[in-house]
């Protein structure tokens, strides 16, 4: 299996580490949330971190984003390394570089775990969910991604009761948004393959935002039931 690949521009504190081992391929990943910063301190600490750990860098990932963006395309193709088993370590400097939220790391830990691959923050804490230690860790993260999402859906809830006291009507009527409805699972399925939103709208004739719209549709049905 060829373990190297081309940096890529652009575009926790923790680990399930412990089986940390010479030679392990790495991939470096940094983000910074707007234009005007730029990850050039992020990837000199990173590979120098790499360099004094053993670990051999496939690549450099780097994309401007703000940390609660969903489309964050240099983040998936990690991902979609990690899924495939090329990589053994994802770098990052801290966990905020990776995480949109609580829930979206939890969720992203429990799948690195099944494939076999650390998420290495460079400051701090290493954990491996293997261990009481880290099945603790991981039940804390796992309690404050469901008070988050309680949160949120207290205040959604809250915020549209109080529109529609004010006469807002919320949603399309049926029958407006047809093409999209019947193309959703194709999108969502695609999105569940790695392909990023732009990809998915040129394949299916869709534009980007309405790609964006259908994600969001099914995640608030995740959310809400």
């Amino acid at each position: 299996m060829d373990r190297h690949f081309a940096t890529a521009e652009c575009g926790f504190q923790g680990c399930f580490a412990g089986r940390v081992q010479l030679g392990q391929v790495a991939a470096v990943y940094c983000r910074v949330s707007t234009s005007d910063q730029n990850c050039e301190r992020q990837e000199a600490d990173l590979i120098a971190f790499a360099a004094k750990a053993g670990y051999t860098v496939a690549g450099v990932w780097k994309e401007t984003a703000l940390g609660s963006k969903a489309d964050r395309q240099q983040r998936q193709h990690v991902l979609n390394l990690a899924q495939a088993r090329k990589i053994d370590v994802i770098l990052v400097t801290e966990l905020t570089r990776w995480g949109r939220s609580t829930l979206d790391l939890f969720h992203t830990l429990n799948d690195l775990q099944f494939w076999g691959v650390c998420l290495i923050a460079q400051t701090g804490l290493q954990f491996d969910l293997a261990t009481p230690q880290g099945k603790l860790i991981a039940t804390l993260m796992a309690g404050l991604a469901e008070f988050e999402r309680d949160l949120l859906r207290e205040r959604v809830r809250s915020g549209v009761m109080a529109a529609q006291a004010r006469g807002v009507v919320f949603g399309r009527r049926t029958g407006q948004r047809v093409k999209s409805d019947k193309l959703a699972p194709k999108v969502l399925a695609l999105v569940a393959a790695g392909q990023s939103y732009r990809q998915i709208g040129r394949q299916l004739g869709l534009s980007k935002n309405t790609v964006l719209e259908i994600v969001k549709r099914q995640r608030a049905k995740e959310i809400f039931g």
